[in-house]
Formats: C-alpha cells, sequence, structure tokens
C-alpha cells in the first residue's frame, strides 16, 4: 500500500549494539521525541528465521545470535518498501517456543525508520539502506544483568539457561559480529545510566532534516 510519502524525504536509522544494550529503548524514546506518528519502528528479533521444523529441543540448540539465523533478505526488503513509501507486515516471533507467532505486524511507512538490532550493521545490504548508523555501547557486565532479567521475566527462562546460552554463544558471536559492525556507525553513543540527552540530540537533529524544504 502505498503510503504518499516522496522517497527522499525517508530517513532510515540503523541503532545497533550488544544484546541488553538499551538499543530498544532508545528507538521507543527517539520515537516519542520525534511523534510517533512520524516514526515506523523494525525490529530485528521479529526477523528469526521460522523454526517450526524443528522439534523444540532442536530449536534450542540453534546459535541464535549468529547472522545466519536471521532472514536478512526479508529484512532488507522490507526496509527498501519502507524507504520507498510502502506499508509492509513484519513477521512476529515468539521467544518462549522459538518459533513464529501467528500474524503479523503492520508497520506503516513513516518519514523516519528506525531499524534496531544487534546484527542490524552486519549485512552490507542492509547498512546500504541507512542514513544514520548508530551504535549503543554498553558495559558487558551491565548488558548481561539486562539479558538475564528480560529473558527470565518475558521469555520463560531460568538463570542457568541465560548464563549457559550467554557463555556458549551470546558472548563469542558479540565479540565476532556484534562489536565489530561498530566500524559503521556514524555515531556511537552510550547505553548506561540516563541517556536522556543522547535522545534530545538524535531527535533534534532528525526533526531538523524533517523540516527542511526538499
Amino acid at each position: 500500500m502505498e503510503s504518499g510519502l516522496a522517497p527522499h524525504r525517508c530517513l532510515v536509522v540503523g541503532i545497533a549494539g550488544g544484546t541488553g544494550s538499551g538499543k530498544s529503548t532508545l528507538a521507543r524514546r527517539m520515537a516519542r521525541r520525534v511523534g510517533e506518528d512520524r516514526c515506523a519502528i523494525v525490529t530485528q528479533d521479529n526477523y528469526y528465521k521460522d523454526l517450526s521444523h524443528l522439534s523444540v529441543a532442536a530449536r534450542a540448540r540453534v546459535n541464535f545470535d549468529h547472522p545466519d539465523s536471521i532472514d536478512s533478505p526479508l529484512l532488507v526488503e522490507h526496509v527498501r518498501q519502507l524507504k520507498a513509501g510502502q506499508s509492509i507486515v513484519s513477521p512476529r516471533y515468539d521467544f518462549s517456543r522459538h518459533g513464529r507467532a501467528p500474524g503479523g505486524i503492520e508497520i506503516p511507512a513513516r518519514e523516519v525508520i528506525l531499524v534496531e538490532g544487534i546484527l542490524v550493521l552486519v549485512w552490507p545490504e542492509l547498512v546500504s539502506l541507512m542514513d544514520i548508523k548508530i551504535f549503543v555501547e554498553t558495559p558487558d557486565d551491565l548488558r548481561l544483568l539486562r539479558r538475564m532479567r528480560r529473558d527470565i521475566a518475558d521469555r520463560g527462562r531460568d538463570v542457568d539457561g541465560v548464563l549457559g546460552q550467554y557463555q556458549e554463544t551470546v558472548r563469542p558471536m558479540h565479540d565476532a559480529f556484534v562489536k565489530p559492525s561498530s566500524r559503521h556507525a556514524d555515531l556511537i553513543v552510550p547505553g548506561e545510566g540516563d541517556n536522556q540527552v543522547v535522545v534530545r540530540f538524535l531527535s533534534t537533529a532528525l526533526k531538523s532534516f524533517l523540516a527542511e524544504e526538499p
């Protein structure tokens, strides 16, 4: 469905960083400050490949922090469509059972597209669509603490499971793919403490761009 937005008035902002770094929080705060009616948020976590053909035990053994676990062609295509002024229906992922949930999430085309996820600066095809690239840098101990709280509260995990996954795949993949992708960032911002100053700075810059004459 066409939105009527001219492609050159659309700004794609990539927000990457390690697990628990504060990417999603930064994206939501920026959207609220710029105007939620002007922003669309695309979350990489919804683009995990559908593993419904595998047993539950086999799904649990998948390395979800490797780029190959993501349906990156679909993610790239959806961002390309949004940038062209077309709405999309994003997949919806259920982390409690390691599979895609029924239905999807309708995301309308907006003036600002915020694409957030640990690996969004890894794929050249996706990076090439971005106008601004941000990497959220947060101390490892704080990221682990945030991940434990989230996975236990929201994803049905226990402490041993979270720590085991972090040691076996999360930390190694962070060092191999996530951290090196920061070299593609235009800005590296802190993810600890109150980042309202960062939010105000970035939001002001986005609103300034949107106010410019074509």
